[in-house]
């Protein structure tokens, strides 16, 4: 058997270097995994360049990834709403000349819909552009319509398909180091228990699952000999602090103490994460710990994990605003409340139970799990 590279017969000849726009957080990242992965196996010898944030640069140093370079945007001027300013403008001017030099074959907006976005792409100077295109927004050499109700992944998918881009990993993959694991163990050293990792918060208030019903898993998975551990950032502390105030039995508190590295390294520990829709709980799904999702319904749509097997969400199906009734899907009326608290805590614990049996049954030789 040959030990050469296959040569690529579904992507565009001589592509040597591809730019990819994805300048959001980390469960904007996670969204795009299945796609960046289908790059990297259609145009195995290209060169491809992430057009992303600092931390992008932070986090993939040193981790295997599909992604051979980070270029951070200075700032998200000109990419989510016009320059403001000469220093600005000059700013972006130095930026574009600079994405001119390196001589991109094609450069992909996996941003949004592209109002500010493909203008921005176009300035790469690439050979080719291709993404998304709302209806405001200029074409690309290469685009498709951008329709909200489409999941995520299957949305970059289908930009990526349109220079022959083809994978059979629809699931997001991110590699878990060393490093990780070290972070998370300083953090918390191994213990006999199995680790249980909830995190009560959420970028859009309105989905976020009550604490007190936090508080009420907590319990129930603690008085089963399992250490339950609460995560977020440093703004959500207030958040863990009502789960811990609420619950009977003792929890860690790791709010606001966890870097990037020091979670994925925790998921990668962890028997089960229990998350609202969030980026913690897209991350969870890329390092493969089993999850349980709080959804609410018609998020499930563009978010939702793709596979069952370890993941299991449930969903709330509250349309209208608890507060004043209109409906949330077609009039955002501006009010915060939770739009998930319908969700049953015994529902989730009882997913829960499911999933860490599975996760049992997994860990045995085959002849014992049978």
């Amino acid at each position: 058997m040959s030990n050469e590279t296959p040569i690529n017969t579904r992507g565009f000849p001589g592509v040597e270097k591809i730019a990819v726009l994805r300048a959001n957080a980390i469960g904007d990242y996670v969204f795009t995994l299945p796609a960046l992965t289908a790059l990297r196996e259609t145009y195995p010898q290209s060169e491809i360049v992430l057009i992303g944030q600092r931390w992008h640069a932070r986090f993939l140093s040193g981790r295997q990834s599909q992604v051979d370079r980070v270029i951070p945007v200075p700032g998200m001027m000109g990419l989510e709403r016009p320059v403001q300013s000469q220093v600005e403008r000059e700013t972006l001017n130095e930026f574009f000349a600079s994405l001119e030099d390196e001589r991109f074959d094609i450069a992909f907006q996996l941003y949004g819909g592209g109002r500010y976005s493909n203008p921005y792409v176009k300035r790469f100077g690439a050979k080719m552009t291709a993404g998304l295109k709302s209806r405001d927004a200029e074409a690309l050499d290469l685009w498709i319509p951008y329709v909200y109700w489409q999941p995520e992944f299957l949305r970059y998918l289908e930009v990526v398909g349109l220079v022959g881009a083809r994978t059979a990993q629809i699931e997001p993959q991110i590699s878990v180091t060393e490093r990780d694991i070290q972070e998370s163990m300083e953090l918390l050293p191994k213990k006999d228990k199995q680790i249980i990792i909830l995190h009560t918060g959420s970028g859009d208030p309105r989905r976020r699952w009550p604490p007190e019903k936090f508080a009420r898993l907590g319990d129930l998975l603690s008085a089963r000999d399992m250490l339950v551990v609460l995560v977020g950032i440093e703004s959500e502390r207030d958040i863990v602090q009502k789960v811990i105030g609420g619950m009977q039995h003792e929890a860690v508190d790791a709010s606001g103490k966890t870097s990037l590295e020091a979670l994925v390294g925790l998921m990668k520990r962890s028997a089960l994460v229990v998350s609202n829709d969030s980026g913690p709980l897209h991350l969870a799904v890329a390092t493969g710990a089993p999850t349980v999702g709080i959804y609410w319904g018609p998020n499930l749509v563009t978010a939702g994990p793709a596979a069952r097997s370890n993941h299991r969400p449930h969903l709330a199906w509250t349309l209208a605003c608890p507060s004043c009734g209109r409906n949330t899907i077609h009039d955002v009326c501006g009010h915060l409340d939770s739009l998930v608290s319908e969700v049953n805590v015994e529902d989730v614990f009882e997913s829960a139970m499911e999933l860490l049996a599975t996760g049992d049954q997994k860990s045995l030789p085959l002849s014992e799990a049978n």
